[in-house]
């Protein structure tokens, strides 16, 4: 059996929180013999509840590995989360400052120091009504395109039924199921090759992104919009 990953004593008082927190609702994983037992890797994932978070982290964690979340700066500022995301190696993302590229560096220190790094590329909770992915920064692409590392899509559902935050809704019972599919590591090798620039970096944002929306229409047997032209920024 692959060793736990040590996270030291505020991922252990995390998963002391999380774990019994994430019995809220049951799980269900598919494949995930896909995330790595050790190295770097860039786990990217949909994002429609704030109750994501916690289930992800348990998540990984069961996979033995320590994850290190890219988070709203703003949540660094709260004394309980900062020391648990600081504590547990947790990434501040400052956006349209000029600590913006910040965020990306610790990323890459953290992706070449052998870690997990979870990135929901929206950077919010979807303001789609039904769930689905929308417009993402082009941060993941840099993360992707700059690393050597698997990147792995993933697709989460079933925490929007549970704690649905932007209609304030909060529905432990009666108890729902949140069900993940992990996807093959997506090969960069041809667009690593390239050289870097903005049209580059839009194009495999939207081939993570469309690989992660891929498996969410599994996962709830549903067909997804049609795909939207990317407009967002160039940026983390």
């Amino acid at each position: 059996m692959t060793k736990r990953e040590r996270g030291g004593f505020w991922v252990g008082f995390t998963a002391a929180i999380f774990y019994p927190l994430s019995w809220l609702a049951g799980h269900r994983y598919r494949n995930v013999d896909r995330v790595p037992r050790q190295g770097g890797a860039l786990l990217v994932l949909n994002h429609v509840s704030h109750f994501d978070p916690v289930v992800d982290a348990v998540f990984v964690h069961r996979q033995r590995r320590v994850p290190r979340f890219m988070a709203k700066a703003s949540l660094f500022t709260v004394p309980v989360f900062k020391r648990i995301l600081y504590g547990s190696g947790g990434i501040p993302v400052y956006r349209n400052t000029t600590s913006a590229g910040d965020a990306l560096r610790e990323a890459h220190r953290t992706l070449r120091e052998g870690k997990i790094v979870v990135i929901y590329p929206e950077g919010t909770i979807s303001k789609d009504p039904d769930g689905w992915m929308k417009h993402s920064y082009t941060g993941v692409a840099r993360l992707a395109l700059e690393n050597d590392v698997p990147v792995i899509p993933i697709a989460r559902w079933g925490t929007n039924l549970v704690f649905d935050g932007y209609n304030k809704k909060f529905r432990p019972l009666p108890r729902k199921t949140v069900e993940y599919h992990i996807g093959e590591p997506i090969d960069l090798g041809k667009h690593r090759a390239l050289p870097q620039d903005g049209p580059l970096r839009r194009e495999v944002t939207d081939l993570i992104t469309g690989e992660v929306t891929a498996l969410l229409a599994e996962l709830r047997g549903e067909r997804p919009p049609a795909a939207e032209p990317g407009t967002k920024a160039d940026d983390a």
